[in-house]
């Protein structure tokens, strides 16, 4: 799964690396080396600009780097209560979810970052909560990044949702959400793993992995007439094998409190037992 990720590039510099034709710099947001669920973050999409902002354009769709609320609120969505439960969407269903499908058909972008976490509980601690002598068992924090110090873009859906409850005028009226798109951890060696002590593969941190896309897919991702669920679906193909690497870092990172840039910092052990 993707349920935590860092992003700390600058709008200029992220606006070169997608092609970015605009941004708002209202919208700016501070890097953030702990992003969580339902925090605002920072999206690349395509779509027509509109009023005043058009006239710039040519006619059609304008990329964009937008800021957008992560966890995904459906269109037809009573409430948007479910959004923190809406941070992932599985590549395999995500073409016929009623949650995701028309996203999926006409509205995806990308997610910019530096690199996720994800949490590994160490032999002990497993055995303990086994044993029910532990509840909750301390995890320890692997920070995974693409090993070429690249940004990593995350595939993703966004939505619009109309609060019914206020005014069209009204500042909150519409909320813009999204969602990350996942799939199954690599089995492949990480960058770098071969030899050393820790995770060999992504599968060995966790199942579920955030679906990362080459540039050569960005255009296709984002163009909004491309609506054939088929031809979509074929750019959930997994990246090629071996550009990521991952290592431990500290464990404040689990605490959404925490947000610094020492949370991604590459520690020469897991602090929480022995993992591997």
């Amino acid at each position: 799964m993707c349920g935590r990720y860092a992003a700390s590039r600058r709008p200029e510099e992220l606006t070169g690396i997608f092609g970015v034709q605009r941004w708002d710099p209202k919208e700016t947001l501070a890097p953030s080396w702990n992003i969580a669920p339902t925090d605002n973050v920072r999206v690349v999409l395509e779509r027509p600009l509109k009023g005043e902002a058009a006239a710039a354009f040519p006619p059609g769709p304008v990329r964009q780097l937008r800021t957008l609320k992560w966890g995904l609120v459906p269109s037809w969505s009573k409430s948007p209560e479910a959004a923190a439960k809406m941070i992932n969407a599985r590549a395999e269903t995500v073409h016929e979810k009623p949650s995701f499908r028309q996203a999926f058909a006409t509205r995806r972008c990308l997610l910019p970052g530096d690199g996720y976490f994800e949490w590994v509980t160490d032999a002990a601690e497993r055995e303990l909560e086994e044993q029910g002598r532990r509840k909750r068992p301390r995890k320890q924090p692997y920070f995974v990044t693409p090993a070429d110090g690249s940004v990593m873009a995350m595939a993703g859906l966004y939505e619009f949702w109309r609060d019914r409850t206020l005014p069209g005028d009204h500042p909150l009226a519409w909320w813009a959400t999204c969602t990350v798109v996942t799939t199954e951890a690599e089995t492949t060696p990480l960058a770098g793993a071969a030899g050393a002590e820790g995770p060999q593969s992504l599968a060995d941190i966790h199942p579920r992995m955030p679906l990362v896309l080459p540039p050569d897919r960005w255009d296709a991702w984002l163009d909004p007439a491309r609506t054939d669920p088929d031809e979509v679906r074929e750019l959930l193909a997994p990246p090629p094998a071996g550009l990521m690497r991952a290592h431990p870092v500290p464990t404040g990172v689990s605490n959404v409190r925490n947000n610094g840039p020492e949370l991604v910092t590459e520690l020469d052990g897991p602090e929480v037992g022995t993992l591997f």
